[in-house]
């Protein structure tokens, strides 16, 4: 049947994962690095992801489809609800669903004794870090190297003081679960008015944190100023993705 559906152009998709939850029937899944419909019959047409995409990739057409299924989404519903239970006791996502979102535990032993370890002092130098809440003209962005990063990874990678944060300006934020167009504005408006020497930009290894990067990127661009670019990849178990 002729039907409205959801298209995604594969070439603007950098696949960020922002799109996934929102889409209720849950037809969008990130499949080899890019959002793709899971099947037909579980989209709606309706188009409640499309206001969710920062590169504007997914668009409602016409064309022939199977005719939308309600049963057909809370079996799939359904059975994305128990590969997310059986990811919870995996260390490494699975295909389908929200791998920002899916929860896992971790095999990883609880120290028994830190006695043994000197103490690290914190590397931080400046308040607020949040990105909503930095002001972009703060002393400690002039002249300053420029560290963004996703606000998972201070968690997921234990060296992160003594690595990333050691010496550089900071601002925190998370794409899944704010306005990436805020950060492409706030970041940009930062470069602009700063001399920066240098812009490090650390995520997570989940799509949707690469909203982050796009977001540093795209600022980057519109600010009109060469300023080298460093992005880093942390992965949900600790390691530097790629090193």
């Amino acid at each position: 049947m002729i039907r409205k559906i959801v298209e995604i152009d594969q070439e603007k998709c950098n696949g960020c994962g922002i799109c996934v939850p929102a889409c209720a029937e849950g037809a969008i899944r990130i499949e080899n690095g890019k959002a793709v419909l899971a099947a037909d019959n579980l989209c709606d047409g309706l188009g409640a992801c499309l206001g969710e995409c920062p590169l504007d990739a997914i668009r409602i057409i016409e064309r022939d489809a199977d005719e939308f299924d309600e049963a057909a989404v809370e079996a799939h519903l359904g059975q994305t609800s128990r590969e997310s239970h059986h990811a919870a006791h995996q260390p490494a996502p699975v295909h389908g669903g929200c791998p920002g979102s899916r929860a896992m535990v971790l095999d990883r032993p609880a120290t028994e004794s830190v006695r043994d370890v000197p103490r690290q002092e914190s590397r931080l130098r400046q308040w607020p870090v949040q990105l909503h809440l930095v002001p972009t003209s703060a002393p400690y962005f002039r002249n300053a190297d420029l560290l963004i990063a996703a606000d998972c990874v201070p968690f997921a990678y234990a060296d992160f003081h003594r690595e990333f944060l050691d010496g550089r300006a900071v601002v925190v934020g998370c794409p899944k679960l704010d306005d990436n167009r805020f950060y492409t504005e706030k970041l940009t408006e930062l470069i602009r008015v700063n001399d920066l020497k240098s812009i490090t930009v650390v995520r997570m290894e989940v799509p949707c944190c690469g909203g982050i990067v796009m977001a540093a990127r795209q600022a980057l661009a519109a600010s009109s100023k060469d300023i080298p670019l460093r992005e880093v990849t942390v992965g949900i178990s600790g390691e530097l993705k790629g090193a």
